[in-house]
C-alpha cells in the first residue's frame, strides 16, 4: 500500500492519474493547506520541503523499512520504476520522457506557478510580474505545441511526461488563456481527457475557495501558504 498525502493542485494531479494509471494499490490522504497541514513535524519528516503531494511506499522498491519520496516528478519516475509501466522501454523515447518530464517540473509548472500567484493571489496592479510570467507561460504553451506536432505524446508514446504536463495545461484556465491558439496542444489535451485513469485521477476537487478566480484567504490562511507560518515552520 501507498500512502499519498495529497491535495488536488496540477502536482497532486500528476501523482493521482499515475496511480490509477498503473493500478498500484494507495490510500489518498487529503492534506489542508490552508489549514496548515503541510507545516506539522509529521508531514515535515515525510517531505523535508513542506510541498505536496508527497507518498511513503510501505512495500519499496528493494525492500526494507517504509520509503517516503517527495517531489511530483521524482514520485513519478518511483512509481514508473516499480510498476514498470509508462517510461518506455526504448532507450531514446525513455529519454525524451526524462527530458519533457524535466521540462515541465523546471519550466512549464514554475513559470505558471508564478503566473497563477501573480494574478490570483498577489495584490492587484502589479503589472509587470503578470506579464512576465503569462507571457513566458505562453512561450512554454508554444514549446508544448511544437513537440505535439511531431508526435502524438511528447515521447511518442503515452508515458510520465504526459502525465506531467496535462494537469497544468488544463491549469492555464485560471489564468485566463486558453488552447486556441494551440491546435496541437488542444488534440492532445482533449485525448488525454478521455483516458478512465484521467477522469479518476482528477475527481477529486480543489476546494470551492481555491477553485475561484481570486481566492479570498484570512491572515492566518495566508500565513499557512506563504507567509510567516510557512517561514516558521519547523524543518523536521
Amino acid at each position: 500500500m501507498i500512502d499519498v498525502y495529497f491535495t488536488p493542485t496540477p502536482n497532486g494531479h500528476k501523482v493521482s492519474i499515475m496511480l490509477e494509471e498503473t493500478g498500484l494499490p494507495h490510500q489518498l490522504f487529503a492534506m489542508n493547506m490552508l489549514e496548515g497541514d503541510h507545516l506539522t513535524p509529521e508531514y515535515r519528516r515525510i517531505n523535508p520541503n513542506g510541498r505536496l503531494p508527497a507518498i511513503v511506499d510501505h512495500e519499496p522498491i528493494g525492500g526494507g523499512a517504509p520509503l517516503p519520496v517527495f517531489e511530483s516528478g521524482a514520485i513519478l519516475l518511483y512509481l514508473a520504476e516499480k510498476s514498470g509501466q509508462l517510461l518506455p522501454e526504448n532507450p531514446r523515447r525513455r529519454s525524451q520522457a526524462q527530458q519533457w518530464l524535466m521540462w515541465q517540473m523546471a519550466s512549464f509548472g514554475p513559470m505558471q506557478g508564478q503566473a497563477h500567484h501573480f494574478i490570483r493571489y498577489a495584490p492587484e496592479g502589479q503589472a509587470y510580474p503578470v506579464e512576465r510570467y503569462r507571457n513566458e507561460t505562453l512561450r512554454l504553451l508554444h514549446v508544448l505545441n511544437g513537440r505535439l506536432g511531431e508526435a502524438d505524446y511528447l515521447a511518442e508514446e503515452y508515458s510520465i511526461a504526459d502525465i506531467a504536463a496535462w494537469p497544468w495545461t488544463r491549469a492555464i484556465r485560471a489564468i485566463g488563456l486558453t488552447l486556441d491558439d494551440y491546435p496541437a496542444v488542444a488534440d492532445w489535451f482533449a485525448r488525454i481527457d478521455e483516458r478512465p485513469a484521467v477522469l479518476a485521477g482528477t475527481d477529486v476537487k480543489n476546494a470551492a475557495n481555491l477553485s475561484s478566480a481570486r481566492p479570498v484567504l484570512t491572515e492566518e490562511q495566508w500565513s499557512n501558504l506563504f507567509g510567516k507560518n510557512m517561514l516558521e515552520a519547523p524543518a523536521r
